[in-house]
């Protein structure tokens, strides 16, 4: 039985579609930032923040398949931006590290990230910068939740 609210099935059908259509830049196999796509920038984050990451840990932090994950990777290996070490603890897994060329190319690419940001907020009433990504966080929660327990998404 669907709860009672305020917001109805359009309005959620504009903030889905509103968000798709926004973030679709994001979402690209095409080059976002200093020629690397929007989720190769975050695998690099990823790692320039955490300094290593093993391949089965990487595919969690993304929220994609491991075979995703792998064509995301072998890029950026090839680039040599990371580099891929086996292991010692366990032969069979494998972990990425940053290459001085990915260091840089972060640091780089995190200019026009923080650029890009600065623009959309730059966009947004500067009091309610705050609290419409904290609303934003709750709502991606909310659908994760959901898509978790619910076998449609």
């Amino acid at each position: 039985m669907l709860r009672q609210s305020k917001v109805n099935y359009t309005q959620l059908m504009e903030v889905f579609t509103g968000l798709i259509q926004a973030t679709r830049c994001c979402c690209q196999d095409e080059a976002f930032c200093e020629g690397v796509t929007f989720h190769q920038f975050t695998i690099l984050d990823l790692l320039a923040r955490n300094k290593e990451l093993k391949m089965a840990d990487l595919h969690r932090h993304l929220g994609v398949e491991k075979s995703t994950t792998t064509r995301l990777v072998n890029p950026l290996i090839k680039k040599r931006l990371l580099q891929k070490r086996t292991d010692p603890e366990d032969l069979r897994a494998a972990k990425l590290i940053l290459t001085k060329k990915g260091v840089q190319t972060h640091q780089k690419a995190c200019l026009c990230v923080m650029d890009f940001f600065h623009n959309i907020t730059g966009n947004i009433p500067e009091k309610k910068v705050g609290i419409i990504l904290e609303s934003v966080k709750i709502f991606i929660e909310a659908t994760k939740t959901y898509a978790r327990q619910s076998s449609c998404c």
